[in-house]
């Protein structure tokens, strides 16, 4: 007994020990990703011994890699995604060990990787690949009403792992292509499932649906597999949350979708253990034997569940459920890793599915019969995923119920895109390449701010809801045929809205770069003018050319220490206008100014696009994402 005694309290001690090491380091999403690209360092191995596989599996990672990358500016992040995906796709835009013909409805699931690609580095060879994905579905074949089928030998079946795999792909491609038609069919997919697998009784989903009735698991009335699988319902529901991301504001069937995932949220609540705030492998045999609490499942549910709320579709009373299932998730699964800044996550299913060879008939037997192994990469991509919501809403919310207006009024280029439509382009938030705000939109996100895009003017009735308003690089005519200049009635309007309290940000360019004639007569309201000139103008790839340095102590840029900013106007101020930081030979670059109960900032650069914030370019010494980041805190200081 004192033996035993003795063993548990050291025990005791090394787990409290290990949990106090990773707390102490850095955040468990990045320490997650260090494992990752440590263990993987190419592809994802699936099998040691056998070809690297076009899998979906990695396509879940590389999702957590993605949301990692956009909260740090960490570019090791998209330089392993890139390198993940070039893996498989040649130069002229075609996959590698994928075979269209199968119409596997898994191999769709790594196309939101390669639009993620295309729309930061442009390189036309991952929209081709996305393209082919997109075909797949095009002849995937159907169900009578028109349901994909899972994979061509699988005929008839619609399983709940298959929209996860499907249809955010099938949303963002839409989207990006401008297809609103596809959205009816997305939406389907997600109601057919429903209508098939959910169980009126305990509102949980089966796996799987069988249009024919063929297969032994099905039952012959409804069609139905006999259980309710955790990680095939944590599938269906991460996979509604990332296809509304592309949804139709006013797309007649999105409040189906959202009212799908309410619906099921109470269910999955309802299965919940309340010792450990996880969810087991079969949901609703919680004391059958041999049954467990599953790693992948749980971290499927606190994810989209923490995005639902975030998003607004779910109540926040449940990101509750999300936070027990998280801390649960802490406790049961994470493990320190063999290298010091690395964690393990034990505890998921290797696999379950229904019919193959072997035959998997889907009673409770053969769920139990699935092994369970560490660091599985289905496992790991959802935690990666969970952990980094959690993370989020863990950040403070300064902005909390404020909304920024970017406009895209007096900033309103136009260009064809890939597809021949129309884009409206250039300092977007939108856009992830390098002239757009993808970066700056998901720092405001993460300090609680809501954004969106004014395409009008500022009348007082668009602006009346915003706290904070952005103004960049006004067209000139060279850029725009027929630009909208800075009108009087534009200037009244704003100095009236800043005078109630608004946060007004004004980004110029430089000489011939921006429209500033019309500018400066809203820029004179607060004691500001734009130059006209191009300061700290930059020789190739010399960027110490534009480097400005923050003194410490700086009252906007607490942590970043040093700015690149190349080729602005520089600023002459009057009146009740102040300098915020000045460059190394003494000329204003940036400047606040206060008038009633408003704020102005004013910079004579758009400086804060991806090209120089997303991190792929500049050198490491550089601070424009903490830069980004504390410009953002210190606008939520200004609002009253």
């Amino acid at each position: 007994m004192k033996v035993f005694f003795k063993a548990a309290i050291i025990c005791s001690l090394s787990v409290a020990g290990i949990q106090q090491t990773i707390a102490q380091t850095k955040p468990l999403s990045e320490q997650m990703a260090a494992t990752v690209m440590d263990i993987w360092k190419d592809s994802v191995e699936m099998e040691p011994g056998k070809p690297v596989k076009w899998a979906y599996d990695q396509g879940v990672i590389l999702e957590g890699i993605d949301a990692i990358w956009k909260r740090t500016g960490n570019p090791a992040y998209f330089q392993y995604i890139q390198k993940s995906m070039d893996f498989f796709v040649t130069d002229q835009g075609t996959i590698n060990r994928y075979k269209q013909q199968d119409y596997n409805i898994d191999n769709v699931k790594n196309g939101r990787s390669l639009l993620t690609l295309y729309k930061v580095t442009g390189q036309l060879k991952y929209f081709k690949a996305a393209t082919l994905l997109w075909e797949q579905l095009q002849k995937q074949p159907r169900t009578k009403e028109g349901g994909f089928w899972h994979k061509k030998v699988y005929p008839y079946q619609m399983w709940l792992d298959g929209l996860y795999m499907g249809e955010p792909f099938y949303a963002e491609y839409a989207a990006l292509v401008k297809n609103d038609a596809a959205f009816d069919d997305i939406a389907n997919q997600f109601i057919y499932m429903e209508n098939h697998a959910r169980d009126v009784k305990t509102g949980l989903l089966y796996h799987g649906w069988d249009e024919s009735r063929e297969q032994k698991w099905a039952d012959q009335k409804t069609g139905n597999s006999p259980n309710f699988w955790a990680r095939a319902m944590g599938w269906y529901g991460m996979a509604l949350v990332d296809a509304l991301d592309y949804f139709p504001a006013k797309h007649p069937k999105r409040p189906a979708l959202v009212a799908i995932l309410n619906r099921m949220t109470k269910a999955v609540a309802k299965y919940q253990d309340a010792k450990t705030g996880l969810w087991y492998d079969v949901l609703d045999k919680q004391t059958a034997k041999g049954n467990y609490v599953e790693a992948s499942a749980s971290s499927m549910f606190v994810y989209y569940i923490a995005k639902g709320v975030r998003k607004g579709y779910l109540p926040e009373t449940d990101f509750k459920i999300a936070a027990a299932g998280y801390k649960g998730i802490e406790k049961e699964f994470i493990e320190a890793g063999v290298k010091a800044g690395q964690v393990n996550l034990k505890g998921t299913v290797s696999v379950s599915g229904l019919g193959g060879k072997p035959y998997r008939d889907g009673s409770y037997d053969y769920y139990m019969s699935e092994k369970v192994v560490t660091n599985d990469p289905k496992g790991v991509g959802a935690f990666l995923l969970a952990a980094e919501e959690m993370e989020y809403a863990a950040v403070p919310k300064p902005g909390k119920g404020r909304l920024v207006l970017l406009d895209s009024y007096f900033n309103n280029e136009l260009k064809k895109d890939q597809s021949g439509n129309m884009l409206s382009w250039h300092y977007k938030w939108e856009e992830r390449g390098n002239n757009g705000f993808s970066m700056w939109d998901g720092l405001f996100n993460s300090a609680g701010f809501k954004t969106s895009t004014l395409y009008a003017a500022p009348t007082l009735e668009n602006l009346k809801k915003a706290s904070v308003y952005i103004i960049v690089d006004p067209d000139t005519k060279k850029e725009t045929e027929k630009p909208d200049f800075v009108a009087p009635a534009d200037v009244k309007n704003i100095v009236n809205w800043v005078k109630n309290g608004g946060v007004l940000i004004m980004m110029a360019n430089d000489t011939g770069n921006a429209e500033l004639d019309h500018f400066n007569v809203l820029g004179a309201e607060f004691g500001i003018k734009f130059n006209n000139d191009s300061k700290n103008r930059v020789v190739k790839s010399l960027f110490e050319m534009g480097s400005v340095p923050v003194p410490p102590g700086h009252a906007v840029f607490k942590t970043a220490t040093k700015l690149y900013i190349k080729e602005y106007s520089s600023l002459n101020l009057s009146a009740s206008a102040v300098s915020v930081l000045n460059d190394k030979d003494g000329d204003v670059v940036m400047a606040s100014a206060k008038l009633g109960k408003g704020t102005v900032f004013a910079i004579g650069d758009p400086w804060l696009y991806d090209e120089y914030v997303d991190g792929r370019k500049l050198p490491a010494a550089f601070d424009n994402f903490k830069a980004a980041a504390d410009l953002v805190n210190w606008i939520g200081k200004q609002l009253k």
